[in-house]
């Protein structure tokens, strides 16, 4: 059963939502467009808002499922981590488009809202101020994965518990996909949200 479990949140996780709506909307490709991301951030510069926001619920919503499958029919902290963690490698690295999917921000968040909505609200509160005062999407993402691990530490208390070592291996994961973004914001090249590269 609890490998079932994990297959079954890693095919959940790497259903490519932005993909599927950018290729039903306007025929295209996000993979070859914009950063390469099928991600909300990409589908919102190249599709829509609406659908931006569609794709957004669907990447969280894909997180907090899997976990709760997990919460359900497996009574071990350490499965519901497993599910959570193979949900996000579904949406980084899905099966259906050659792993090169999103950047598992929204996921992510779906994920620690299951595992602890205290958490993940604060990281949610994290972006959403940050983006509101920088307008840049990729600094508000780092930002939040950076007090991730700190939220949930202060959350458990507990430095070796599963939830607070997956909170750094999502937290360094999400900056590593960011690596990119990094050294456009270094150099001042990172587009806005309400900019178009």
């Amino acid at each position: 059963m609890n490998i079932s479990i994990i297959l079954i949140s890693y095919l959940l996780g790497s259903i490519p939502t932005g993909f599927l709506i950018g290729k039903y909307l306007k025929n295209i490709d996000l993979r070859l467009i914009g950063s390469g991301s099928t991600g909300a951030t990409n589908v919102l510069r190249n599709v829509g808002k609406w659908p931006a926001l569609f794709v957004f619920i669907i990447d969280v919503g894909k997180g907090l499922i899997s976990v709760k499958i997990a919460q359900y029919y497996a009574d071990q902290g350490l499965i519901e981590v497993l599910a959570g963690i193979s949900a996000i490698s579904g949406h980084i690295w899905p099966i259906w488009l050659k792993g090169k999917g999103g950047k598992a921000v929204a996921t992510g968040l779906g994920m620690f809202l299951a595992l602890s909505w205290k958490v993940g609200l604060a990281s949610l509160g994290i972006f959403l101020i940050v983006l509101a005062k920088s307008k840049f999407v990729s600094l508000s993402s780092i930002s939040a994965a950076l007090l991730l691990p700190i939220f949930m530490f202060f959350n458990i208390g507990n430095f070796i518990h599963p939830y607070f070592i997956i909170s750094l291996i999502v937290s360094l994961l999400v900056i590593w996909k960011h690596r990119t973004n990094i050294h456009r914001l270094i150099k001042g090249e990172e587009s806005k949200i309400n900019q178009n590269k």
